[in-house]
């Protein structure tokens, strides 16, 4: 918790749920009352505008975002957890293979992570103190964690959207426990320390920030090539570069994270999906692709989006070696998968 916290009124069973988090790996642990949400409304707006693309799941909950009380009834205390991941530096990428953005490189899906931390901790406090009701949250509830975090005092909202802690940069997973007790609250962060600085807004390959704090994610590489289901528009294709699977750019420029003392280190061994063979990605069908990545990030993109990805990435490289495995897609019945292979051959040859 962080130091503003009252920890003399600070309840034995939370003290214990602070040590164990800690201890499980979470960095940074922060605790906020449960109040109506800041940024509901401009959560309506951005919706409104066309900015969440076809993340249909923020207007179906709507209603939901309004309080943390929509996800926990009695909801009285909010802790706020962050449990970094690898921030290494980012190698070449060699021609024929993808890049893969840095919360994907352990190849393990981090909502199954940290929900089995907070399962314990949850075990932890029922034994301690089973008059006290919680729930956990991984970026999957109606919540808006980085306003809650901003509440809890672990760091402010970047100008690319992300959470941002001074001695850990933007590294990070968010979790929320919803707890019905009230708790020693941190002091919330009110101030930014972004300056005048725009890099995260400059280095963006297919200008998805419409301005400071507001990005058009139907531009961001990291949802087209995660969460778009379809065709990906043309006139975007060429900027998604090497990107597979994410993208990290405006992370990687961002000058709280470039500092080699404030990054999380992991060992090679921890990075079995860095990066990724395009071709065998390709070739695979759907029952091997399952075997290998049913329990990865990769499997919300699921084959049909890989495979695509892998095309439009082999196009953008020019890999006059993958023209064979691209043409046996060309005609398949997956249009999406044909129409990027299509274009893919197109640009080995431009006119």
């Amino acid at each position: 918790m962080n130091a503003e916290s009252s920890v003399s009124q600070t309840p034995r069973w939370f003290t214990e749920f602070a040590g164990q988090a800690s201890e499980s790996g979470f960095t940074l642990l922060g605790v906020c009352p449960v109040v109506d949400a800041n940024g509901f409304h401009s959560l309506v707006d951005w919706i409104e505008a066309g900015y969440a693309a076809g993340m249909d799941y923020f207007a179906n909950r709507i209603d939901a975002y309004r309080s943390p009380t929509g996800v926990m009834v009695g909801a009285k205390s909010i802790a706020v957890l962050a449990s970094p991941y690898p921030a290494a530096e980012r190698e070449a990428c060699q021609t024929g293979s993808g890049r893969v953005a840095r919360y994907a490189w352990s190849g393990t899906d981090y909502h199954d992570v940290i929900h089995k931390r907070i399962k314990a901790l949850k075990k932890l406090v029922q034994s301690s103190a089973p008059e006290v009701s919680l729930r956990g949250c991984v970026d999957t509830a109606p919540l808006l964690e980085r306003e809650l975090a901003e509440l809890a005092g672990l760091g402010w909202r970047g100008k690319n959207t992300l959470l941002l802690h001074r001695e850990q940069g933007s590294y990070f997973f968010l979790a929320c426990v919803l707890f019905d007790q009230v708790l020693p609250y941190d002091t919330p962060q009110e101030k930014s320390y972004c300056g005048s600085c725009t890099a995260c807004l400059d280095a963006c390959p297919t200008d998805a920030f419409v301005q400071e704090g507001t990005l058009n994610a139907g531009r961001c590489i990291s949802y087209l090539t995660i969460e778009h289901r379809g065709s990906i528009d043309p006139d975007l294709r060429s900027a998604i570069g090497d990107w597979v699977f994410g993208c990290d750019v405006c992370q990687e420029v961002c000058p709280w994270n470039r500092k080699p003392s404030r990054q999380f280190q992991a060992s090679e061994d921890s990075f079995p999906t860095r990066s990724v063979d395009l071709i065998e990605i390709l070739e695979m069908d759907e029952e091997t692709f399952r075997q290998r990545y049913r329990k990865s990030p990769f499997w919300r993109t699921r084959l049909q989006g890989m495979q695509r990805n892998a095309a439009i990435v082999l196009g953008n490289q020019r890999n006059q070696t993958a023209v064979s495995a691209l043409e046996r897609h060309l005609h398949s019945e997956d249009h999406v998968v044909a129409e990027a292979c299509a274009w893919a051959i197109a640009q080995m040859n431009p006119m």
